[in-house]
């Protein structure tokens, strides 16, 4: 079943090289199929740290207002233990990347590149792997924190602009909904659940996500939520403990705050009961494993898009024909080829293999002897016009030989009589010659389909 993961993982990361990403397109695409996990939550929910528990690294950008500006594909692969922990990105690679502080500001670089230096957002994702033997096989999509108002040099679209963008990636059939809402603010204003319940009113997709139920106000628990009294979903919701702000600033160790979060959980009398099924490390868990099944249970609906979009390729080739060589030597192949091509499918016509040629051989055979035929050379050839000819050009003298001066004027009156009939029939033949060169470019296969 891991296997199962990995693959998708290759799919994903093969559709956003070739530019589907699921982003307005009529069609279902590759994309559309293939199931994922899409954190939802507003600003300030925790989302990031909720991200950062499941990886065990602090590698996501940090910041007031809107940081995370474009989708992140997070890809995570379990190796053996002892490994050591690096990532990749997509955009950049066969580069391994081991100080996650240079992750955190390759995102923010690459976010930049595709929006500039303003606070804009963009659908394009990243596609982020990271290699550790402290994680689960998984692949999570975080997306930009749902948000009420536009800060300073944003548009005031942005707002329903970062809702449109959520909403594209989980109103989709195969999408998980990781909904994230803190537990320090009343869940009926949860921006998560809010969008999360519009596109899936039933709960068959979504999983609850409270965070910062250590950061309630005294007196006040989040059991009801947690046991799905005060909101039911099909899944059983999953109560999360992250670093504070002081722990992030003071660099406590990631692998320390899950330990002191099982402990919190095991340890408070409101939520003991509930400890198997809370932390970080038990919401992993369970999404690799739901994520999984999910798989699993889509793959023939998988391979028969993928082996009806690859016969659409295919014939879509097969209709553009070969590809054309890019060194000048294969150019110039091709180019030869083309003209070989040419100088058959024209050599055809001319012999009457093909159409047209014919017409050719209709001049010489009836048009010109036709107007030959109503020149008047009785007159021009008559005794008394030669003779005249002959005195002309030669004078009254007695020959033992035809006079040749007579003579040559003779034919070249003559010529000039059938000069006009002649010049019509080579006029004639050039526009048919012209007429089957253009008929033969057209015939002639450029692309060798």
């Amino acid at each position: 079943m891991e296997n199962l993961i990995s693959l998708v993982n290759k799919i994903q990361r093969a559709c956003t090289a070739l530019g589907d990403h699921g982003e307005a397109s009529a069609l279902p695409t590759l994309w559309d199929s293939l199931p994922a996990i899409a954190v939802v939550g507003g600003q300030s929910s925790g989302k990031s740290s909720v991200l950062e528990s499941i990886v065990g690294k602090d590698f996501l950008p940090r910041g007031s207002g809107i940081v995370t500006r474009r989708p992140l594909v997070l890809q995570l692969h379990k190796l053996e233990e002892g490994s050591r922990e690096y990532a990749e990105f997509l955009h950049i690679p066969r580069k391994r990347f081991t100080d996650f502080a240079a992750v955190r500001k390759e995102i923010q670089d690459e976010t930049d590149r595709e929006t500039g230096r303003t606070k804009q957002i963009s659908s394009v994702p990243i596609h982020l792997s990271i290699y550790s033997p402290n994680v689960v096989n998984l692949t999570l999509i975080d997306l930009p924190g749902l948000t009420k108002v536009a800060v300073e040099g944003q548009p005031d679209s942005i707002v329903q602009d970062i809702e449109n963008m959520v909403r594209s990636y989980i109103e989709k059939p195969n999408c998980i909904i990781l909904a994230i809402s803190p537990a320090n603010q009343d869940l009926a204003t949860s921006d998560a659940i809010k969008i999360s319940r519009e596109v899936d009113p039933t709960g068959e997709r979504t999983f609850g996500v409270l965070t910062k139920i250590d950061l309630m106000d005294k007196g006040t628990d989040a059991a009801d939520i947690l046991e799905g009294k005060s909101y039911r979903l099909k899944f059983p919701w999953i109560g999360v403990v992250n670093r504070s702000q002081a722990d992030i600033n003071k660099n406590v160790d990631m692998i320390a705050a899950r330990r002191r979060e099982r402990e919190y959980f095991s340890t408070t009398p409101e939520y003991k009961h509930l400890a198997q099924r809370m932390g970080s490390e038990h919401l992993a868990k369970m999404l690799s494993k739901h994520l999984e099944t999910v798989i699993k249970s889509r793959i023939p609906g998988i391979q028969s898009l993928i082996s009806k979009t690859v016969l659409e390729l295919e014939n879509e080739l097969s209709r553009l024909g070969k590809p054309i060589a890019a060194d000048a030597g294969g150019k110039l192949y091709t180019i030869m080829e083309i003209c070989r091509l040419f100088d058959q499918i024209y050599k055809e016509h001319l012999d009457g293999v093909r159409p047209g040629g014919d017409k050719i051989y209709y001049v010489f055979d009836n048009q010109l002897p036709a107007a030959l035929k109503r020149l008047q050379f009785d007159k021009q050839l008559s005794m008394e016009n030669i003779r005249k000819l002959i005195t002309e050009a030669d004078g009254y003298q007695p020959h033992l030989i035809a006079p040749e001066q007579g003579y040559r004027r003779l034919i070249e009156s003559s010529v000039v009589t059938i000069r006009g009939p002649a010049e019509a029939a080579v006029d004639a033949v050039h526009a048919l010659l012209k007429e089957l060169v253009h008929k033969a470019i057209s015939e002639t296969p450029v692309c060798f389909c």
